[in-house]
């Protein structure tokens, strides 16, 4: 789930000491230069020096992570200025010292190399989201604002009757749009949450001109450019990719689109929900459109009822947040690997915190790129949560997967695999796995399976536009072919082309509502999130081929399967150590992402939407 974030060296402020003193081809980084380092430079480099370099790097790098992955969990589960400054320095000296060794890979562009050491040398320059300019007073300047724009959202809440009175955090303005069905009071609580970005704007505005600068430093054109490099493709034919899976999956999420639509004007009316318009975005149950499972009521199909409530059966058991972490361990260990650490239950976060500030969005941490691993998150007694904690050790288990891979290896074959790992897990919590761990008595007969298909695609294929048009709005931010003047009409285009949402009311330029949304105020890249919604049912169609299953797709799940668990995790141990395609082919037989998957879970859904679109417009 793209709310769910794998904290790793690529997460949004880990940047890298502006000043390196490391042998062979590493060289002091000095203010004037020398007349050795020139020289250095213009030698012609050899195989045996670019080696040198990147185990040199390799060694500086794992340092400066470890220590700024310190920093930020401090900084994100007690939130001071104290904790923001901390962060801020550790993730300034991170990313200086990346953007000097980026720099200095340059200098073995061009030759032939072995591809450990030349997949190490392009790594080196991902090593970081948002590149850090070679200059240090702007990368320090970049730091502090990339940990304020962080603090922002964690400390955001909105005070219906002013500040002096009552304040709701974001958990408590979630809470409202999932559940309230009064128009006036949905509209207050997303105007109250969008209401925290709009002096994140000038921040944001300045933050993308510097790292657009550290971008340049390394090569790149721009910031976007840069991450749509780190695919093992051109950036073009990245872009292409994209747009080819959406195109196979638009045909699902109109049909989607329309039937939603319809079922909310029967509830608000012809006032509020058009007939062949955009959807409202406050009408959609989630802050920002982007997931509409809480709505479900409103749509559900009739005589589809599964005949159980997870949430109410985890509050009946009065299953704790540790209890629900378990229950996450136990579908791993069914599967063959070895249980989590000590460290994992001592170190972890697994509920708000009552007496101090925290980042609440849910995320998995490797500290030590070995086994210091825990996961953020504060659960609650509900389906959405226990989904939510099997997604995250979905992380957990495949950082320890790849733990004795050389460190610039230790991460996922692209950050898309890393997040549909957690959800391909997650596509597994079925009503017979809910059965077997003992939650379920019995498990639905399949004439439920339209109603939970809609459940799920409320969640999964609702998503598919949100998670492409984040970044599609960020390329053409970080291209200049949006300007700042334009930040929230463009945003607004956008979620109107892709998703058929509409604004709740009219919005300006003093406004700056993508900052309201958790990834971009702390500049995580966001494709990784949809290429993840589609490899996810490409993943789970395969583990359930390996696991001898021959039923519907959207009934398997691969709990206990251990020939499912040696395929998968065949695939995990290899980090980043190979070329996507290559490592998507062991676990899939296929080198080309591909949403055919997609369409063959939701294949009965589909046919069923169709036939209740009958009569109503479809598209917007």
């Amino acid at each position: 789930m793209r709310k769910l974030l794998v904290r790793s060296r690529r997460g949004a402020r880990f940047a890298l000491p502006a000043m390196l003193a490391m042998a062979g081809g590493l060289t002091m980084v000095q203010a004037t230069g020398s007349s050795a380092a020139s020289a250095q430079r213009a030698a012609a480099p050899t195989v045996e020096e670019a080696r040198k370099f990147t185990d040199d790097a390799e060694k500086q790098l794992l340092d400066l992570w470890i220590k700024a992955g310190r920093a930020q969990w401090v900084q994100e589960t007690f939130i001071t200025d104290d904790t923001e400054q901390i962060a801020a320095d550790a993730n300034a000296e991170q990313a200086s010292a990346t953007a000097e060794l980026a720099a200095q890979a340059r200098r073995f562009d061009g030759m032939q190399l072995p591809p450990d050491i030349a997949r190490k040398l392009m790594l080196i320059k991902f090593s970081v989201d948002i590149p850090a300019p070679r200059d240090r007073a702007l990368s320090n300047e970049l730091a502090q604002i990339n940990a304020e724009l962080d603090a922002d959202y964690g400390k955001g809440k909105w005070c219906p009757d002013g500040p002096s009175a009552r304040c709701l955090n974001i958990d408590q303005i979630t809470d409202t749009l999932a559940n309230s069905r009064d128009p006036h009071e949905l509209l207050e609580a997303w105007e109250g949450w969008h209401a925290i970005s709009p002096p994140m704007r000038p921040k944001y505005a300045r933050m993308v001109e510097l790292a657009n600068q550290g971008a340049r430093d390394a090569g790149f054109a721009d910031v976007g450019d840069m991450w749509r490099s780190h695919y093992d493709m051109t950036p073009a034919e990245f872009s292409a990719q994209m747009d080819h899976l959406w195109d196979q999956v638009k045909p699902l999420y109109v049909s989607l689109h329309a039937y939603v639509r319809w079922k909310l004007q029967e509830k608000y009316g012809k006032a509020l929900v058009p007939d062949d318009g955009a959807i409202p975005a406050q009408l959609l149950g989630n802050l920002w459109a982007q997931d509409w499972t809480n709505i479900y009521p409103l749509v559900a199909p009739k005589d589809a009822d599964p005949g159980y409530d997870l949430g109410a059966i985890l509050k009946q058991r009065n299953t704790s947040a540790v209890d629900m972490v378990h229950y996450a361990e136990r579908f791993f260990t069914s599967l063959g690997f070895a249980p989590l650490p000590q460290t994992f239950w001592e170190r972890s976060m697994f509920t708000r915190p009552r007496d101090r500030d925290v980042v609440c969005h849910a995320s998995a941490w490797d500290i030590d790129f070995k086994d210091d691993l825990r996961v953020k998150v504060c659960l609650e007694q509900t389906a959405d949560d226990f989904t939510t904690i099997h997604h995250e050790l979905g992380h957990n288990f495949y950082q320890r997967a790849y733990k004795n891979q050389p460190p610039l290896f230790a991460n996922g074959a692209n950050d898309g695999f890393h997040e549909a790992i957690g959800d391909t897990i997650a596509l597994s919590v079925t009503p017979d796995y809910l059965k077997q761990v003992g939650l379920l008595d019995t498990v639905p007969p399949p004439s439920a399976d339209i109603g939970l298909l809609m459940k799920r695609a409320l969640d999964k294929v609702a998503f598919l536009p949100f998670g492409l048009m984040i970044d599609k709005w960020r390329w053409e931010v970080f291209s200049g072919q949006i300007k700042p003047a334009d930040y929230n009409k463009s945003w607004w285009e956008m979620k109107r082309e892709y998703q058929g949402v509409a604004p709740p009311n009219e919005r300006s330029e003093a406004d700056f509502d993508p900052g309201a949304k958790y990834h971009v105020a702390s500049n995580v890249p966001y494709m990784r999130y949809f290429i993840a919604a589609v490899l996810q049912y490409q993943f789970h169609r395969a583990l359930c081929k390996e696991a001898g299953y021959t039923g519907p797709l959207d009934r398997c799940s691969i709990y206990n399967n251990k020939a499912a668990g040696a395929k998968l995790n065949q695939m995990l141990e290899m980090g980043e150590s190979k070329p996507w395609q290559d490592e998507l082919e062991v676990i899939t037989g296929q080198r080309e992402m591909d949403a055919s998957a997609i369409l063959d879970y939701y294949a009965p859904l589909k046919k069923w939407l169709d036939d209740q679109n009958k009569g109503h417009h479809v598209g917007w």
